[in-house]
């Protein structure tokens, strides 16, 4: 990335612009002065949820290429460079146009404070007007119901991914008020798909989508999946895997066969995240964008995104996650759990911001590594310090850790 960019960049992420205050005015205003983008945008399938909005999007990225469609997305946040967010046709945005959408946007910060994800949102929403296109995947940043991106007054569907805990200081402390505000993304009369399977906040999302007139499908009703294993089971390590999808009977009619799909990300937990994408495809379809089968089978084929049990080396094994939180702790452990039981000695790196639940993280990792290694990275200011995780890891359990003054001096220590 260019200086000049970085440099306008660290000005948007200043802590004197504005402070988060979950409200929705502010991003109003500073659209409306931008000349009202989000009004000028392709058809929009909103994504809200705690765990998989990645991995849905991504699915139904290549799902909607594969049938022949221009499409763009949003996501947050991201792994090493900004541009990572805006895709626009399938690929990340130029640096040099990002840095004219930045610049053009910094002109009117001047009449309305923002936060640096409002005003980024606001550069990606000019970009998505600028470029046409036959879909826009838009992923929330936090929360739904006050987010940046929920001023999109009527998506073509809504999709709500898995609902955990994280950002319980903005979200609230219980499932039933988290998933009040991802439910905020659904929208009167525009159907809705989720992914939750916790009680109290299917109640939430049920009695949301009853008020607002919004047709609802949810998984282990509707619909289910089912994770069949992985390609190569005699491996051991994480492996592309295969599951079977229960149809909803309003998009594939009474009888129907459960179709079978390969899907590149590896984890049982990727069955749920497919059959979204699965569903949300035939919806598409339904409401006139025409999804063939085949492009769905070849979507999920094709579809993988970085620091998803992503294996970067095999001799040692070093896999790469972005779980961040407990139920993608879980989850990738439960993917690991193989490749866990075949490796010694077992190391764990771990970093993480300091708003995120480390210490009930570490304590579903005691017992399957043999070495902890804990580090910082410089790029986040919210970075939990290793004298916090050094502590968090001994009231887990987890053996001694060792401090390491950066991500890449981690990695050299655990090779070692």
């Amino acid at each position: 990335m260019n200086s000049t960019l970085d440099t306008f960049l660290a000005r948007l992420h200043h802590p004197m612009l504005a402070m988060i205050d979950l409200s929705l005015d502010r991003m109003v205003r500073l659209l409306s002065l931008l000349g009202n983008p989000q009004k000028k945008l392709p058809p929009v399938l909103h994504v809200a949820g705690t765990n998989g909005k990645g991995s849905l999007n991504i699915y139904v990225q290549h799902i909607l290429e594969a049938a022949g469609y221009k499409v763009h997305r949003y996501t947050s946040p991201h792994l090493v460079h900004f541009s990572e967010r805006i895709i626009l046709g399938g690929k990340e945005i130029n640096n040099d146009y990002l840095e004219s959408l930045v610049r053009h946007v910094s002109t009117v910060l001047t009449q309305q404070q923002a936060t640096f994800f409002e005003a980024t949102t606001a550069a990606a929403f000019l970009a998505f007007a600028e470029n046409p296109a036959d879909v826009l995947l838009l992923e929330t940043g936090m929360g739904g119901k006050l987010d940046a991106t929920n001023v999109i007054a009527k998506p073509m569907l809504t999709a709500i991914t898995p609902i955990s805990f994280d950002h319980t200081e903005y979200l609230g402390k219980t499932l039933t008020a988290i998933a009040g505000e991802k439910a905020g993304i659904i929208k009167r009369g525009v159907p809705v798909v989720s992914g939750a399977t916790h009680a109290s906040a299917r109640r939430v999302i049920r009695a949301t989508a009853a008020r607002r007139h919004a047709p609802l499908l949810e998984l282990g009703r509707d619909f289910s999946a089912r994770f069949l294993g992985v390609a190569d089971p005699t491996g051991d390590t994480p492996a592309a895997g295969v599951v079977r999808v229960r149809l909803p009977a309003v998009l594939a009619g009474p009888g129907s066969p459960e179709p079978t799909f390969s899907v590149a990300m590896a984890g049982p937990h990727q069955a749920e995240n497919a059959s979204l994408a699965v569903v949300a495809a035939r919806w598409l379809d339904a409401l006139g964008h025409t999804v063939p089968e085949d492009a769905i089978a070849a979507g999920l084929r094709r579809a993988v995104l970085p620091a998803r049990v992503q294996v970067i080396s095999r001799r040692p094994l070093v896999v790469v996650d972005a779980a961040h939180n407990v139920a993608s702790m879980e989850a990738l452990l439960d993917t690991l759990a193989a490749a866990l039981s075949a490796h010694r000695p077992r190391v764990l790196v771990f970093a993480a911001s300091a708003d995120k639940q480390i210490e009930r993280m570490l304590r579903i990792a005691a017992g399957s590594f043999d070495h902890v290694i804990v580090t910082r990275y410089a790029t986040n200011p919210r970075a939990a310090t290793v004298e916090r995780l050094v502590a968090a890891c001994r009231a887990a359990g987890l053996p001694p850790a060792e401090a390491a003054g950066s991500p890449a001096d981690a990695l050299v220590r655990a090779r070692r």
